[in-house]
C-alpha cells in the first residue's frame, strides 16, 4: 500500500474512536451508524495488516500498533485542527514537545534543560512528573517524546529505548547563611549526630549518601527525607537543618545568600539522562537538545544549572 491507497477518512474515524474510547459514543457524535463505523476501522485494519484495537470485556482496548498508529493520528489530525485555527486567526501553528521527568529530578534542571525552548514561539510543551516506570510505560507507548532521569536505563528486546547521558552535577550540604555562613565542614566526616534532611530512598543519591556515612562510620539525625525536591528546597529554606542535594534545587537561595554550602564530597554525584525511543518521530527541535547536551564537557550540566560558586 502506498499513500495514495491510504484512506484518511478511515484514519479519522479509528482517531475519534481512540479518543474517546467508545464505539457507541462516537458513532452518534459523528452521525453515523455503529455497524458503519465499525466496518470503516476494520477496512483501515485490513489496509494496515494489524488488529488497532482489542477487546477487553466491553472495553476497546488500542494493541500496541493501536497506540502507535494513534500517536500519528494524534500529529495528522492535531496539526490539521491547528492549521484551521491559525487560518481564523485564533491559534498559531505550533510544535508539541512532550517531557516526563522522574518526581525525584529538580524542576530547577528540568527547567534549565528545556530553556532554549521557552523563547521559541513556535512550540508548545506538555511537561509531567512521575515514577520512572510508569513514564517509561508512556514513552513506548508514544504519549511522550522524552523522559529525563537521573539514573540509566537499559534496553532489552520487549522495551528497546536509548538512554543518552548529558551530565552531572557535585552535591552539596546546605544551611541556612544565620547559622552557618563562614562555616565548612568535611562530608562526611563532621556529620555525626548534625540534624539533615535527606531525599528519600527513592532518590539514586540517597543510596550515595548512606553508603558513604556508613564507610566513615557516621550517623547525621535524620529530620526528614523528602522524594520530591521541590519540598527538599522548602525544608532547606525553612527548617534550620542541614541539607543534602543538588545545588540546582536551592540555586535561588544561594545566589540571594539565604543558603550557604557547608560542604561537597567528589563521591556524590547526581548524573542525568534523556530516555527516548528508537522509533519515535525526529523532532528537529528535540534534536537540538540533545545533541548540544552530549557535545557539553561530560561533566557538565545546562548552563544555568551549573553549581554556583
Amino acid at each position: 500500500m502506498n499513500l495514495e491507497q491510504f484512506n484518511f477518512h478511515h484514519l479519522f474515524y479509528f482517531w475519534r474512536v481512540a479518543k474517546g474510547g467508545h464505539l457507541t459514543r462516537t458513532a452518534q457524535e459523528l452521525h453515523v451508524s455503529q455497524s458503519a463505523l465499525s466496518a470503516q476501522i476494520r477496512q483501515l485494519e485490513e489496509r494496515l495488516g494489524e488488529a488497532l484495537f482489542e477487546r477487553e470485556g466491553r472495553r476497546l482496548v488500542l494493541t500496541e500498533t493501536g497506540q502507535l498508529v494513534l500517536s500519528y493520528a494524534e500529529n495528522i489530525f492535531g496539526l490539521g485542527q491547528e492549521m484551521l485555527g491559525r487560518l481564523q486567526g485564533s491559534s498559531e501553528g505550533m510544535v508539541r514537545l512532550r517531557v516526563g521527568s522522574v518526581a525525584t529530578l529538580s524542576r530547577n534542571y528540568q527547567e534549565n534543560w528545556i530553556r532554549p525552548l521557552l523563547t521559541d514561539p513556535s512550540v508548545v510543551l506538555t511537561l509531567e512528573s512521575g515514577l520512572l516506570e510508569g513514564l517509561l510505560e508512556r514513552l513506548v507507548q508514544h504519549q511522550l517524546d522524552v523522559v529525563l532521569a537521573n539514573e540509566p536505563v537499559v534496553s532489552d528486546p520487549d522495551r528497546a529505548l536509548h538512554c543518552r547521558f548529558l551530565g552531572s552535577q557535585a552535591i552539596s550540604v546546605v544551611g541556612p547563611a544565620s547559622v552557618w555562613a563562614g562555616r565548612t565542614l568535611r562530608i562526611p566526616e563532621d556529620l555525626n549526630g548534625i540534624d539533615i534532611a535527606l531525599p528519600g530512598p527513592r532518590h539514586a543519591l540517597r543510596a550515595q549518601f548512606d553508603a558513604l556515612c556508613l564507610t566513615a562510620d557516621v550517623k547525621p539525625r535524620l529530620r526528614a527525607e523528602v522524594d520530591d525536591m521541590a519540598m527538599l528546597r522548602l525544608i532547606a529554606r525553612d527548617s534550620g537543618w542541614l541539607t543534602v542535594l543538588p545545588e540546582v534545587v536551592v540555586q535561588d537561595e544561594l545566589r540571594n545568600g539565604g543558603l550557604v554550602r557547608v560542604g561537597q564530597s567528589t563521591q556524590l554525584q547526581e548524573h542525568f539522562y534523556a530516555i527516548t525511543t528508537p522509533h519515535r518521530h525526529r523532532m528537529e527541535r528535540l534534536e537540538r537538545l540533545l545533541v548540544g547536551s552530549l557535545e557539553a564537557p561530560a561533566d557538565a550540566v545546562p548552563a544555568a544549572a551549573q553549581p554556583l560558586p
